[in-house]
């Protein structure tokens, strides 16, 4: 493990999902602790944007922005809203010059999929129909996520492939959520790694499908087919659960003839990132808001 990150785990906060109420309040104290990032230069909007039900959204705009990153937040699709993401999506503002789009979907165990899916969806569908107010080039629209939300990202451009929906321009995959069956070596092997886990993972899968069959938009890895999705961006920690079901899907979306950049941070687990402090972590936020900001660039 990098030696900065590794100095802060016996500080780590136990983040259990298997206790949603718990977990919801140990997140929130989290996100709280996080240094304050400077939002004076974005415009910052809060909304619901109309479904059954109706999905709360928080868009962040800096000056002359054009594309714009719908954007999905971790947490097990168990714990996590507009506030705990707050840091985050204006950083990703600032750093990508992008408008962020942060959704406030439903969560696990009382909204199991597809509540979440149908909530980022519908505000996929939305910002491409609104595109002309909110001042959003419709070819400039990405999806993305962290953990939870980036399977949630994944399932949302298959679905608007399948429907022919709204166009999509790149998915940014943050570390994703994408295979429910935790068959792979890192997902039966890190039983014991900062944060997450296979215990944390299996829970958090529960709660998600709610008893039911995974299907592809749930879970993206069971999708036979992943030709026709927009390129891609797919980051890996290397102490993670989920780490090889998302190098084995980024092959898969190369091998199905889509443009993948695929980076695996090594020393890293997941969401790491969070220790701003650490030199590896800087250097991945970095990363990310240039990635969205190629990506969207037109």
């Amino acid at each position: 493990m990098d030696p900065e990150l590794e100095a802060f785990v016996p500080l780590l906060p136990q983040l259990d999902p298997r206790d949603p109420a718990a977990a919801r309040r140990t997140f929130a104290e989290l996100a709280t602790s996080i240094p304050a990032t400077d939002a004076s230069d974005l415009e910052i909007e809060d909304l619901d944007v109309p479904a059954d039900p109706a999905v709360p959204v928080r868009i962040y705009r800096p000056q002359q922005a054009e594309g714009a990153l719908v954007w999905l937040h971790g947490g097990g699709w168990v714990v996590g809203d507009l506030d705990t993401e707050h840091p985050w999506a204006a950083l990703l503002a600032r750093r990508s010059g992008a408008v962020v789009i942060s959704v406030g979907y439903r969560l696990a165990p009382e909204h199991p999929f597809p509540a979440p899916h149908d909530d980022a969806y519908a505000v996929l569908c939305w910002v491409a129909e609104h595109a002309a107010e909110l001042g959003i080039d419709p070819d400039r629209i990405a999806v993305g996520g962290h953990s939870a939300g980036g399977g949630l990202a994944a399932g949302v451009a298959l679905r608007a492939r399948d429907e022919k929906g709204p166009h999509i321009c790149f998915q940014l995959l943050n570390q994703p959520g994408l295979d429910d069956r935790l068959e792979t070596w890192s997902a039966r092997t890190f039983t014991d790694t900062p944060w997450w886990n296979r215990d944390r993972l299996a829970a958090a899968w529960r709660y998600h499908l709610g008893g039911s069959p995974a299907t592809p938009y749930a879970a993206p890895a069971r999708a036979e087919d992943l030709s026709g999705l927009p390129p891609a961006y797919i980051a890996t920690a290397e102490l993670c659960p989920n780490r090889d079901e998302d190098i084995l899907y980024a092959l898969r979306l190369l091998q199905a003839g889509v443009s993948v950049e695929l980076h695996q941070w090594p020393g890293t687990f997941h969401g790491s990132q969070a220790i701003h402090t650490a030199a590896v972590s800087q250097r991945q936020i970095a990363e990310l808001g240039e990635v969205i900001r190629r990506a969207v660039a037109g």
